[in-house]
């Protein structure tokens, strides 16, 4: 063994000085300090685009449709230097732009694109990588029509990795064959909104090459985004949607529209084959089991638009399944991380040393950190070990006839009833000790210490009806004075004139961004948890079964996920209603609704910040607030 030791040693230096095996005349990938280096010429990169075929129809023209895919890439990247690929693939490139500031791309006279919006371009490219735009099949320059998360969307972006991996044809605008010999085959997708939808979507395809995604206030379920347990938010969206994303003319894409607005199952608000095909944790085209990515979640707990439950689902189906995964949880609304207040560089650095790992293999130790950080107050933030907070636990808060919410039962019979009419939440959370025919309320007495919710509360009720059916909203409020993020006005930021950069610029293309700051407003209640159901759904969301009239019956459900933290000298409230109209479309019912006290709750995932045998009774029936007209959160067509 002694002689042999000096023989290793010799071959193991040899390997250590070995010259690349990509090695060309110009520059490689560097990497200093865990990180990969910008080395290569931003304004010498190559700039380019590609029709990659895919294998959808979407426009019924007898022709597969074709993928625009915009390419920028390091000038010395080809079959010498083979580099990985940022994927941005939107909707939203030629109609609302990308990012705060609305970027569209902005193209040359050989069509070639010199301003690719955002900053992964400007930051990545000299980095070593390839950062491609890639226009959602039926918008922009691609072909087809977009079907709202259906086959169009998910395998158009399928097609754009498998052609980079060799598994799919590309041609150039002449007709002439595109080839990607400059790409490893590795591959990222990233994007917020319907962008990070598409990530979703593509991943759980379980596509080769995709390495990891990044989605940012995502669609996991086109379904919650729509619906809740039966209640729809709006009607014919997906195909309101559709027509926005489409600038070509109306007539082309009319016939597919139409056949959405007859299969999204308005009628019913349930489950159906159309939803079925547009959910990506255990849908018709792809689910969760199918992954092979790792996945950064990046969602904020106040997003009405994509609403939380897109990412909390999705993530604990990751979780279940031990999928590598990574996640930042804010307190805004639908905001990208990226115009967190504080936290640009730390997102840049991360995002960096995320891509640097999955694509590049870079040992940076990104994936031996703690797994999530989370927003606990105005650009205030934690990190800890997981989302929601481990070792959390459940307490079950119950309504009583007096109108206190505590930890033991109602006494023997008691009940409370109202109608379903259609409130908004500032009428449901006014005058909270005033009864009100459309809602019933409860309250906690004054906290001793802070209380954090982190995680999913359940609302189970025990119900009767005089009718077949219900409407039923639950709300968790926090009664108290106190400054908190102001998600309700500007998505909760405020953009500032003062910009900085992020990579390198050329006049056509800046890497320069306004920043921002975190709103805040100075209010005595705040809504926290909330969720709806209608009661013929309470068994299934894909067979509706009234519930006979004078019967009672067990309703329960989950609400939006949150994080939040209730502080001393507040009350916690429960609000049990009707039909919100702050977030649904729908009209009452009209049914009178008998709530049995005795074996209804409301269980939420504390994270103790005091014994809950502490928390007191409100002895002292709790009027709240009068009415208080909070901010109505921007319309749900904002899906941007």
């Amino acid at each position: 063994m002694s002689q042999l030791r000096p023989t290793l040693i010799a071959i193991a230096l040899t390997l250590a000085i070995a010259t690349p095996a990509q090695a060309t005349a110009g520059p490689t990938i560097k990497i200093e300090n865990d990180r990969t280096q910008p080395v290569f010429s931003y304004a010498d990169a190559i700039r380019e685009h590609v029709y990659v075929e895919s294998t959808v129809d979407s426009d019924l023209d007898g022709k597969l449709d074709k993928v625009r895919v915009d390419i920028i890439r390091p000038k010395e990247s080809g079959p010498g230097l083979k580099v990985p690929v940022i994927i941005d693939e939107s909707p939203y490139y030629d109609n609302s732009g990308r990012g705060n500031e609305s970027e569209r791309k902005i193209y040359d006279a050989a069509g070639n694109v010199t301003k690719f919006p955002l900053f992964y371009d400007n930051y990545f490219v000299p980095r070593g990588y390839a950062v491609l735009n890639v226009d959602m099949l039926g918008t922009t320059r691609s072909e087809g029509c977009p079907d709202i998360g259906g086959k169009a969307d998910v395998l158009g972006g399928k097609a754009v990795i498998d052609w980079l991996n060799g598994r799919a044809k590309a041609v150039k605008d002449d007709g002439t064959p595109a080839v990607a010999d400059w790409t490893t085959g590795k591959s990222a997708m990233i994007g917020k909104s319907y962008d990070g939808t598409l990530a979703n979507a593509v991943a759980a395809t379980g596509v080769e090459g995709l390495k990891t995604i990044v989605p940012i206030s995502a669609i996991s379920s086109w379904y919650k985004y729509q619906r809740s347990n039966g209640v729809i938010y709006n009607y014919d969206y997906a195909s309101w949607l559709a027509n926005y994303v489409d600038t070509d003319p109306e007539p082309k894409c009319q016939q597919v529209r139409d056949k959405m607005d007859a299969e999204d199952g308005d009628d019913t608000g349930s489950f159906n084959p159309f939803w079925a095909e547009r959910d990506y944790i255990a849908g018709l085209l792809g689910d969760v089991s199918k992954v092979k990515a790792s996945v950064f979640v990046v969602h904020t707990v106040n997003d009405l638009n994509v609403k939380p439950d897109n990412f909390s689902t999705w993530w604990k189906a990751l979780a279940d399944r031990n999928v590598p995964r990574k996640i930042w949880v804010g307190q805004t609304q639908h905001v990208d991380p990226f115009d967190f207040q504080g936290r640009r560089d730390l997102w840049v650095d991360t995002l960096h040393r995320w891509f640097d790992y999955w694509l590049l293999g870079v040992r940076n130790g990104i994936t031996h950190e703690p797994r999530a950080d989370v927003e606990v107050g105005p650009a205030q933030w934690a990190t800890q070990r997981d989302w929601p907070a481990p070792f959390a636990l459940k307490a079950s808060l119950r309504p009583a006839a007096d109108g206190s919410l505590g930890l033991k039962p109602a006494k023997k019979n008691s009940t409370a009833s109202f109608t379903d009419l259609r409130m908004s939440e500032n009428d449901m959370t006014a005058d909270i000790g005033t009864a009100n025919p459309g809602r019933v309320a409860f309250t906690t007495g004054e906290l001793p210490l802070d209380l954090r919710l982190s995680g999913t509360p359940t609302a189970d009720l025990r119900v009767k009806l005089d009718k077949p059916t219900s409407n039923l909203t639950a709300l968790l409020v926090d009664f108290g004075e106190a400054t908190r993020v102001d998600w309700r006005r500007g998505q909760g930021i405020t953009t500032l004139t003062e910009e900085d950069c992020h990579g390198e610029s050329t006049t056509a293309d800046d890497a320069c961004y306004k920043k921002v700051v975190t709103n805040v407003a100075t209010r005595p209640l705040e809504i926290v948890a909330r969720g709806w159901i209608d009661v013929q759904n309470r068994d299934s969301l894909s067979q509706a079964k009234p519930l006979p009239v004078g019967t009672y019956g067990t309703v329960k459900w989950l609400t939006l996920p949150q994080d939040y933290t209730f502080r001393k000298g507040h009350r916690i409230g429960l609000v049990v209603a009707g039909t919100d109209s702050t977030y649904s479309e729908e009209s009452g019912t009209g049914a009178n609704v008998t709530i049995d006290l005795v074996k209804s709750s409301v269980t939420v995932p504390f994270v103790l910040g005091t014994p809950l045998a502490d928390v007191p009774k409100d002895t002292a029936r709790f009027r709240g607030p009068e009415r208080l007209d909070l901010p109505e959160p921007e319309p749900e067509f904002q899906f941007f």
